[in-house]
């Protein structure tokens, strides 16, 4: 039934002026604002995230969105220069100093970061 539909990601924030600011100067993505106060990130694969003001948000516990790159080192990199700070984790899962989790074969590597409104969010090893 849905096979042939391209599917739409939301997720809710507390103050959309800080995630408009994050998502596009930290980020680099394409946003635009549409009707009803909400933001849609764009990104150059055609999909579309949206994003809503929630007066009463809680930050998910889990990844709410995933950015694979070709080489997450250098994505961190780039990142901690624009003012991200990566997430450090012990158990069940080990990051390095980074906040990179080194897949070695067993997975991709993956490290995890915040936006504004504490949103979990990743870059991991495309493939």
């Amino acid at each position: 039934m849905f096979k042939d539909i391209k599917a739409v990601s939301s997720f809710s924030v507390n103050d959309l002026q800080k995630a408009k600011d994050f998502y596009h100067d930290k980020l680099g993505l394409e946003v635009s604002e549409g009707s009803m106060g909400i933001l849609t990130l764009h990104t150059s694969g055609g999909g579309t995230i949206i994003v809503y003001p929630k007066p009463n948000h809680e930050p998910a516990t889990f990844t709410v969105l995933n950015f694979p790159v070709r080489d997450v080192e250098k994505a961190v990199d780039e990142l901690i220069s624009r003012g991200i700070t990566f997430e450090q984790y012990d158990a069940p899962l080990k990051t390095d100093e980074k906040g990179i989790l080194r897949g070695d074969g067993r997975g991709p590597d993956i490290a995890w970061f915040k936006d504004p409104a504490g949103n979990i969010l990743s870059v991991l090893r495309e493939g």
